[in-house]
């Protein structure tokens, strides 16, 4: 006697019911297995982006704002920086590295961020195609911007004002490709990276025409020279620590004797992990609640239809089936239809997490994909067999306790 076979025979008779009972069960991971990937990739993505980086210095303003738009490319600046306020600062005994950052334009939603070559060493990016910018108006160009727009070296396009497509062209100042960078899983993968002189050119702060004296060569950008009572600017400053020290008096200096502001990339994305935590948690809560409903659903269904078994249960009692295999034909059903169930929601998690990566365009810029496998999915894969076997514990218990005399006397 095939217990399994038996089990399947119930399952397959009842096909709405079980139906109802698998997309219940399978809706209700497929929320918990879309969150957990989604907020894998979110915090892998956040760590890698912020690696090497210890300090953003920018204009006053929300310090998240300020790692969200100088590391992340997310937000819009909060304004920006003296370059002489940023050379003093580089210039400290508490200051490694410190690389420029110049933001303000864009095309069609891919940011254009004048910096040094420091800035895609950061991320150990190399490149795919051509070579590294020397001159102004020249670009190296993302992976995932090269493929979306289809780019190679020597292609050219018109930069946007402002950080979205709207803003007006420059069209008397075109830039022209010379390098793509390979795929990093960060944020340069999105990013068009030219020279600091390059975004002064086009907003027409290139040329110095006044008479004033240069002093010294620029720490922070190869190749200019700084005046005595230097005017231009840059928007923000990614800092590494020389020393330990650094990490208490550095914020404290900036923050307090100078114009700019300090934000600490670690501190704000535990901040905004807690704060969309608390989101994901809500979510949790609901999937949990439909895994609940669903086993509570299978409880039902297999208690009712012990009541209509109970003639075959009993002939099967009656022709040597042990009270035993009964019990197990029983829990099996339960644990097959949390199985299907199990099976549907993670196929449907993964489902829904790349329709999300493939549709939204911050997501789809992000890496967000539903394309891999974490290990806490063995756990999802447990929990929907220890679901299924204790939805259909009572039933099975109710099973063992059938009188065989009584029922085939009815």
């Amino acid at each position: 006697m095939n217990i399994f076979r038996i089990s399947w025979k119930y399952i397959s008779a009842r096909p709405l019911n079980t139906l109802l009972n698998v997309f219940l069960f399978g809706l209700g991971v497929s929320i918990i297995v879309s969150l957990m990937l989604f907020a894998h990739q979110l915090e892998n993505k956040l760590e890698k982006n912020i690696s090497g980086i210890d300090l953003v210095v920018g204009a006053k303003g929300s310090p998240l704002q300020l790692i969200l738009c100088n590391i992340f490319h997310l937000d819009f600046p909060t304004g920006n920086i003296p370059l002489a306020e940023a050379e003093k600062l580089a210039g400290t005994r508490f200051v490694k590295e410190a690389i420029p950052l110049a933001l303000g334009d864009s095309h069609r939603g891919f940011r254009i961020v004048g910096t040094n070559k420091k800035y895609p060493a950061l991320y150990g990016a190399t490149l795919a195609q051509g070579v590294w910018w020397t001159k102004e108006m020249e670009v190296v160009v993302g992976a995932n911007v090269a493929r979306q727009m289809g780019w190679a070296p020597g292609d050219t396009f018109e930069g946007q004002h402002g950080l979205d497509a709207a803003g007006g062209h420059h069209e008397d100042q075109p830039y022209r490709v010379v390098g793509v960078m390979d795929p990093t899983g960060t944020a340069p993968d999105n990013l068009i990276l030219t020279s600091v002189p390059g975004v002064w050119a086009v907003h027409g702060e290139g040329e110095r025409t006044d008479s004033i004296v240069a002093e010294k060569p620029s720490r922070l950008i190869p190749g200019i020279l700084l005046a005595e009572n230097e005017s231009r600017e840059i928007t923000s400053l990614l800092i590494q620590y020389r020393n330990p020290m650094a990490v208490i008096q550095l914020p404290r200096i900036v923050n307090t004797q100078t114009p700019m502001q300090a934000a600490s990339p670690a501190f704000e994305t535990a901040r905004l992990f807690s704060l969309l935590g608390s989101g994901l948690k809500v979510a949790h809560g609901l999937a949990y609640v439909i895994v609940f409903v669903a086993a509570l659903s299978v409880f039902i269904a297999l208690y009712n239809s012990m009541k209509d078994r109970r003639y075959d249960l009993a002939i099967m009692r009656a022709m040597g089936a042990s009270r035993i295999k009964l019990f197990n034909s029983v829990v099996l059903e339960g644990m097959i239809i949390s199985i299907l169930g199990g099976t549907l929601g993670v196929l449907m998690g993964h489902g829904i997490l790349e329709v999300i990566g493939l549709q939204l365009e911050e997501a789809r810029k992000s890496g967000i994909t539903g394309l891999f496998w974490i290990n806490a999915e063995l756990w999802i894969a447990a929990g929907a067999l220890a679901i299924g076997g204790l939805s259909a514990l009572i039933p099975a218990l109710h099973v063992m306790r059938v009188d065989i005399s009584k029922v085939l006397a009815e």
